[in-house]
């Protein structure tokens, strides 16, 4: 059976860019929530995202004046670039043996805000020419495979929160099925403008105070943007070049609920974990950590922890569980790629990081997360879950890679 590892990961979070930044502030218990404000919004109820910074948006500023790409293509390439770095990809190894597979939940955001504003409300007839290309889901991991002349498979998932996950996790199924030899995959989003924002807050699922996954005083999510990247290889191709890998990716396991769109199944999520695990050949006891979907909504967290208790055993002995989303935001599109990347460097590091803002244990969860500072773990493999709205499940194992 053909095994698939990581050798490289790139990251754009509101801790900062790169995944040096990612990990430091997930570590530390350091939040990239800001205030944010929108003019287009008359009456904005929740005033905090985690946005880029200003130091980031202004190193990113010449890429962001790219008359093709919106800010959801431009992350993507700068955390490709991140990955193929940290793996030492040259020139001849991409073509047809690399394939790209970037998911969003979005697309294009920004120009399809800018525009619809323009044209509904300052009835603009000249717009701009280049808005389809950029506003199309599939831009970023097109962008990402021009940028490198990766011209193998190409795939771009729109599965809403999943999207990251089910990437990483499509990029796997690949590279086992022998489709490719290497892959650049994950996820990118760029949603905070005026519009989407302003829909989210209709929604009533975002907080307006701060984002507290499994506390029993948690009110809602926070919204965030950025892009995770993976280099993904057989380990056939790492081995060749002589590559350093990170982590072997084990188990993988999609599903979907059938069900409510919005209000997820907690037999649906932990049939989604059980094929994940299966896949992986462990046991669910050698998982030490879960970085949980952990939305910190009323309803996803409690669905959640049950399906975890339903996997894992009632009491979820040997089991460290956390939301890294009160850091990083909930990026939608590009979530469950920039907790791949957490979940990586947590195996790397031994390191469980904490579920920043927890207060108190909600009786009707019972689950006492790794809450406010981080904990050592000492596992050989950890899981990452996405649940998404459309009832759409992934979960992805990794593990140390042991030759």
């Amino acid at each position: 059976m053909t095994r698939v590892v990581v050798t490289g990961a790139g990251a754009v979070s509101a801790c900062g860019l790169g995944r040096e930044a990612l990990w430091h502030g997930v570590a530390s218990g350091q939040s990239g929530v800001c205030s944010v404000d929108f003019p287009a919004i008359g009456n904005q109820r929740v005033g905090t995202a985690a946005a880029l910074s200003a130091d980031s948006l202004e190193t990113l500023a010449e890429d962001l004046k790219h008359r093709m790409r919106d800010p959801v293509a431009v992350y993507a390439v700068r955390a490709a670039h991140e990955a193929i770095e940290q793996a030492g990809l040259t020139d001849g190894d991409f073509g047809d043996a690399c394939g790209v597979v970037i998911g969003s939940g979005f697309g294009g955001a920004k120009t399809l805000d800018d525009n619809y504003m323009a044209f509904g409300v300052d009835r603009k007839m000249r717009l701009d020419p280049m808005a389809v290309p950029k506003i199309m889901t599939n831009a970023a991991a097109s962008w990402v495979s021009m940028e490198f002349g990766a011209s193998g498979p190409i795939y771009a998932s729109s599965t809403a929160c999943s999207s990251g996950s089910q990437s990483i996790g499509l990029a796997y199924q690949m590279l086992k099925g022998g489709a490719m030899q290497r892959c650049l995959a994950g996820g990118s989003e760029a949603c905070l403008v005026g519009g989407v924002f302003r829909v989210w807050e209709l929604l009533r699922v975002m907080t307006a105070e701060k984002n507290r996954p499994f506390s029993k005083d948690r009110n809602g999510m926070t919204l965030g943007e950025g892009a995770g990247i993976l280099v993904m290889e057989t380990l056939e191709s790492a081995q060749a070049r002589g590559a350093d890998i990170l982590c072997e990716i084990v188990g993988y396991g999609t599903n979907s609920d059938a069900g409510d769109l919005l209000r997820p199944n907690p037999k649906r999520a932990s049939a989604c974990m059980e094929l994940a695990i299966a896949d992986a050949g462990v046991s669910p006891s050698e998982i030490g950590y879960v970085n949980a979907q952990g939305t910190g909504t009323v309803a996803n967290d409690v669905t959640e922890v049950g399906a975890l208790r339903d996997v894992f055993g009632a009491d979820l002995k040997g089991l460290e569980v956390s939301s890294t989303k009160p850091i990083h935001g909930h990026a939608l599109g590009a979530a469950g790629a920039i907790e791949a990347v957490v979940s990586i460097e947590a195996l790397r590091h031994q390191i469980a990081p904490p579920t920043i803002n927890f207060n108190e244990v909600d009786p009707k969860i019972g689950i006492d997360p790794v809450a406010n500072t981080a904990r050592p773990i000492s596992t050989n493999a950890v899981m990452s879950n996405s649940l998404a709205f459309g009832g759409i499940n992934a979960s992805l194992v990794f593990a140390k890679f042991d030759g």
